[in-house]
This record gives C-alpha cells, sequence and structure tokens, in this order.
C-alpha cells in the first residue's frame, strides 16, 4: 500500500530526479514532478507541473496538497552567482516555506559533499562536521542546510539532508572509488528518509559501501540505510585506465575534488 498520497519531486528532470522518479512511484498514489524543464509524457500515476522552483508563487502552486517533498531541484553543478541565488538559494527557500505554509512536516534535501568539500581526504568527516564549502555551489547547499535547521527547530518540519557524493551508474575515476553512489542505493536512501519513523533533522552521506570512502553516517543509523553495492566491483577497470594524482593538488588533497579547483565562476563570463 502506497505510504503518501501525493509526493513531491523537485528536479524531476535531472539525472538524479529521473532515478528518483522511477525508484520512488511504490510509495505514492500520485507522484507529483516538478522542474523547469521538460520531463516527458505523465504517466498514469504522475502530474507534472512545469515550474521553477525560484519562483515562490509557482511553488506554492506546486506544493500544494502533497504530503511530503523530495527536493532535488537547483543548479547542479557549479554557476554564476545569479544562477545559484535563484535556483538553489531562493529555491530552497521557497521550497521550504511552501511546505510551511501547507504544514508538510518532511522534507528529503539533496545537499552535497561540496558542503564540506574542503575537508581532506585524510581527516574524513561525520554527519556533525562543520561546513566548509569549496564553491558557491556548495556554499548555496550550506545554506539549505542551515535553513532546514531552523524550519526543524521552529517550524517542526522534519529534514533529511542528503550530502551526496558522485552519483552515477558506474565510477568513473579514482576518486570516485571513495565517493561513488549507486542509482540503487540512491532510491533506497531517499526511501528510508521517506518511511523512517523520526528523522528529526539530519546530514547523511550519499554513498555507496565503498572501502575508501571519506564520511561515516554512524550518526545517522536511525535512518536504517544499509548501502547495497561498492565501487571495489570496478577497481581494477578504474585504476587501470586512471593513473594516481598528484596528492598535494587541491582536487586530490580535499574532498570536493575539482571543485576546490574552480575559481570564481563569474570570471568566465
Amino acid at each position: 500500500m502506497p505510504r503518501f498520497n501525493r509526493l513531491l519531486i523537485t528536479g524531476a528532470a535531472g539525472n538524479l530526479g529521473s532515478v528518483l522518479r522511477e525508484g520512488l512511484a511504490p510509495l505514492a498514489t500520485t507522484l507529483r514532478l516538478t522542474d523547469r524543464a521538460g520531463m516527458g509524457d505523465a504517466a498514469a500515476h504522475e502530474e507534472i507541473v512545469q515550474a521553477d522552483v525560484g519562483d515562490l508563487g509557482a511553488m506554492l502552486d506546486v506544493v500544494a496538497e502533497c504530503d511530503a517533498v523530495v527536493h532535488f531541484g537547483a543548479a547542479p553543478v557549479e554557476k554564476p552567482w545569479e544562477e545559484i541565488l535563484n535556483s538553489s538559494i531562493k529555491g530552497g527557500y521557497n521550497v521550504y516555506e511552501a511546505a510551511r505554509r501547507y504544514g508538510i512536516k518532511r522534507v528529503v534535501y539533496a545537499s552535497s559533499i561540496h558542503a564540506v568539500g574542503y575537508v581532506r581526504r585524510e581527516e574524513g568527516a561525520d554527519t556533525h562536521t562543520e561546513h566548509r564549502p569549496d564553491t558557491l555551489y556548495g556554499l548555496s547547499k550550506c545554506f539549505v542546510e542551515d535553513l532546514a535547521k531552523l524550519y526543524f527547530m521552529k517550524f517542526g518540519i522534519e529534514s533529511a539532508l542528503l550530502r551526496i557524493n558522485s552519483c552515477f551508474p558506474e565510477p568513473a575515476d579514482r576518486r570516485h572509488l571513495a565517493t561513488w553512489m549507486s542509482f540503487r542505493d540512491l532510491v533506497q536512501l531517499v526511501t528510508r528518509c521517506l518511511v523512517a519513523e523520526r528523522i528529526g533533522c539530519t546530514v547523511v552521506y550519499g554513498i555507496s559501501e565503498n572501502r575508501e570512502r571519506f564520511f561515516s553516517n554512524e550518526k545517522a543509523a536511525h535512518l536504517g540505510y544499509r548501502p547495497q553495492d561498492s565501487a571495489e566491483d570496478w577497481r581494477e577497470e578504474v585504476e587501470a585506465k586512471c593513473p594516481p594524482g598528484d596528492p598535494f593538488d587541491p582536487g586530490v588533497e580535499f574532498a570536493g575534488g575539482v571543485f576546490c579547483n574552480y575559481g570564481h565562476p563569474d570570471d568566465a563570463e
């Protein structure tokens, strides 16, 4: 039996939103999907609403009558400031404010490893590690994580803050041997965050059971997430095609990888 009558997924046209569109379908009688990009035709159990998360009025319409929100709609990588401000920072506020106005009590938010991108690999991090953003993109994730804490303490909206690492069909390079997350594990993690009896306001790292992983989810055990996949299955292939990098290159030294080598995005314009 579905857990929700109507479940909202923002960013449904994105790579991960598309995975969740299929993977979360059993949880709801109706999936409401929103993105500013096209999402194709709606299936029988779907509602499609094309909208910009940066528009509060549009988000109030989108969130109405939903029971929970899976918020994956934002700039997907480092972008110029105005885009980060509109889609990620304003968009995060708009989703939480719409949830507050309609009495929604659970949000699953796609944060990122880049909220703590300047953690050194050998230091590692757990779910209580302070913010160390590596980009404006990472900074926007820090903002929405703190916004979620405010809306939890003041308005009782529970949130799972998913610091997603590298979620792709398979690992592509040596860093991914530590940071990779399978699509199957992503669906499991989001599902657990939606169905667990209590989640509070919890940071959890979106990562598979990789031998070299930098991060610990020990303090998020109450979610019941148990990754099923591991980058080890691709180790020989990845190591054969990717020679070791310079250990003093910021892209190797820090958990944020190549994002730590980026300059200010507005300088490129």
